[in-house]
């Protein structure tokens, strides 16, 4: 709360002086008698005593009309914050491959799809020295032998985190492969679409698009050479970020038995850097080739370094006069201070008139 003229307040000062004068006010005779004494000793009556409030009440309206004068206001501050996000699509690599166990998490042996989603689930709602993307609209494709879009470009981001911890790896060999390509061209369909969104026109400012690729192999499925699709990226103004993920050589790879059993096995894992250096390079982007949990978040703390999100922030203040309006404090809703005034007069004017008045 401020005051617009507080400088009237000084005033209140005299409110004790006021409220003495009116009580004291030298009484006058207004009929002679030779000697009241009588009237003495019958004591004051319960009107005698409440007469006190009348000049109580005729302060209290001169204190709340100084007070009104002084014209106290209260604030309403409203805060607006216009956010320009970075609309990223995550595009993830699910095929049979990303079963090798050459990633570890907290200390555990896991597989590359599991390591990809923590540090997914870091990058999006921060951890680990990442900040989060609160302001971004993300989206997810993940990719085998065919593009699925799994999830569409959001700011319910816990509802993408859902869905990732949903992945998993295919396991029908018909299903199996790696449509590079495709996933690509389905991701610039996706962010291309975005700006036909209602949210997006009349709201959301998009920054820029990026499209981060996570693979772990090469090229091997689907109708789309990346090469192309990454051209096609670049048409539309959209980055794209190619990660190789996975060591080379021989490594552990998880299998399953028509019985249902686990067991493990080596394979020769080969991760074709050409390409994604291709994509990147063509898209504007940048590739990174990380072989442990580590080195992959520290690509994912790269990226989130070079797409940032910009929030602008402004203050709204609007003021109420309460001298003349009325006002909500918590949950209790106060009349104008002037109603106040007029209330304290018009009482002592009905008391002084009626039950409390003097005679003569």
């Amino acid at each position: 709360m401020i005051w617009h003229q507080a400088w009237m307040l000084v005033l209140l000062a005299l409110a004790p002086l006021i409220w003495w004068r009116w009580w004291r006010r030298a009484p006058y005779a207004a009929v002679r008698f030779s000697s009241i004494e009588w009237l003495k000793r019958q004591g004051r009556s319960w009107r005698v005593r409440l007469r006190a409030v009348l000049p109580a009440l005729r302060t209290a309206a001169v204190v709340l009309l100084v007070v009104a004068l002084a014209r106290p206001q209260k604030g309403n501050e409203e805060t607006r914050i216009l956010s320009e996000g970075v609309a990223i699509q995550l595009v993830v690599d699910r095929s049979s491959s990303m079963n090798a166990m050459d990633f570890s998490v907290e200390g555990q042996q896991v597989d590359r799809l599991t390591a990809v989603k923590k540090v997914v689930h870091e990058f999006v709602s921060g951890g680990k020295g990442l900040d989060g993307r609160p302001n971004d609209l993300i989206g997810m494709i993940t990719f085998a032998g065919y593009a699925d879009g799994n999830c569409p470009l959001t700011l319910d981001h816990a509802f993408l985190l859902e869905t990732l911890d949903q992945i998993e790896i295919v396991d029908e060999r018909s299903e199996d492969g790696t449509a590079i390509g495709d996933a690509l061209a389905l991701a610039v369909e996706r962010l291309r679409e975005l700006d036909k969104r209602p949210d997006v026109a009349t709201g959301n400012r998009i920054k820029s698009k990026v499209i981060v690729l996570l693979t772990d192999g090469e090229n091997n499925a689907g109708a789309i050479l990346p090469a192309k699709a990454a051209e096609l990226a670049k048409t539309y103004g959209i980055k794209v970020y190619s990660i190789g993920a996975g060591t080379e050589g021989y490594v552990p790879i998880r299998n399953s038995d028509p019985a249902g059993f686990n067991f493990f096995s080596r394979v020769y894992a080969t991760i074709n850097e050409g390409t994604l250096k291709e994509i990147a390079s063509i898209a504007e982007g940048k590739y990174w080739w990380a072989t442990d949990t580590d080195s992959l978040r520290g690509v994912y703390a790269e990226i989130d370094a070079l797409e940032k999100s910009e929030t602008e922030e402004k203050r709204y203040s609007q003021y109420a006069e309460l001298a003349t309006e009325w006002v909500e404090l918590g949950s209790i809703r106060l009349p104008p201070i002037l109603a106040g005034v007029l209330a304290a007069m018009m009482l002592e004017i009905v008391l002084a008139n009626t039950g409390l008045r003097k005679t003569p």
